[in-house]
């Protein structure tokens, strides 16, 4: 099969990264995926290309895009939190959330768009969070350490309004921009809060990756021509009570 449609997923080495570059790689619409991260995503596909960048420093995100001429999709995924009380957090800690979760999500989209704009065409998703729409219950918690954070919240909320200004700007260049806000993904957190959210959850399970594989497939399709700024949550009905 030939690959005729370049597709950049940023943080591809962590859990959701990994996840969306194996299965994109799988896909019969001819992606080639640009896998980016800090630490690269191994493999040994012909259909992906790993790439070790720091997506905040704007000098490698133009180095990386000045090799770039073709572009059908983007999926800012690449995404940091910190856990410490909101009273001990530190201006280093507040300052590297917004730069990987926002600033780097803008010099992806901006060097994107430019080629987008170019071509006539585009999809971008963005990955937000059920925090970036709601509080987080500091109740199912608990004592654990690894509570929510404020700035983690702050900037999942920037990244939705970021994808409904961009869309509401650039539709007209034939570019859909939307973005997925998964809930609580489960991996190796401790039994007493999976107990505690499985029991607020309607569907009463925490998500797993795959849950999220049906909207990237939906918003990447070249069918779609039409849903645009559109924030798509994936939590089972978490935040619906």
């Amino acid at each position: 099969m030939p690959f005729t449609k370049n597709i950049i997923v940023t943080g591809s080495s962590g859990q959701i990264g990994q996840a969306f570059v194996r299965h994109l790689s799988q896909s019969n619409e001819g992606y080639y995926i640009y896998a980016l991260d800090k630490n690269k995503f191994k493999n040994n596909k012909k259909n992906i290309q790993n790439i070790e960048i720091d997506i905040t420093k704007e000098d490698e995100v133009l180095d990386f895009f000045s090799d770039i001429n073709e572009l059908y999709g983007l999926v800012n995924n690449a995404g940091i939190g910190v856990f410490t009380p909101f009273l001990s957090r530190t201006l280093e800690e507040f300052k590297n959330v917004l730069d990987v979760n926002l600033v780097g999500t803008f010099l992806m989209t901006r060097e994107s768009i430019k080629i987008m704009i170019k071509k006539g065409h585009g999809k971008i998703i963005n990955i937000g969070s059920i925090y970036g729409i709601n509080s987080s219950d500091f109740r199912i918690y608990g004592e654990s350490g690894r509570n929510n954070s404020e700035v983690y919240s702050i900037s999942k909320s920037g990244v939705i309004m970021f994808s409904k200004y961009l869309a509401a700007h650039y539709a007209c260049k034939n570019i859909q921009i939307n973005t997925i806000s998964p809930g609580g993904i489960k991996k190796n957190q401790a039994n007493e809060f999976i107990k505690k959210y499985n029991s607020k959850n309607p569907t009463g399970r925490m998500a797993v990756t795959r849950d999220l594989l049906p909207a990237l497939d939906f918003l990447l399709d070249k069918k779609n021509e039409y849903i645009n700024g559109e924030n798509i949550v994936i939590d089972g009905g978490f935040t619906k009570w």
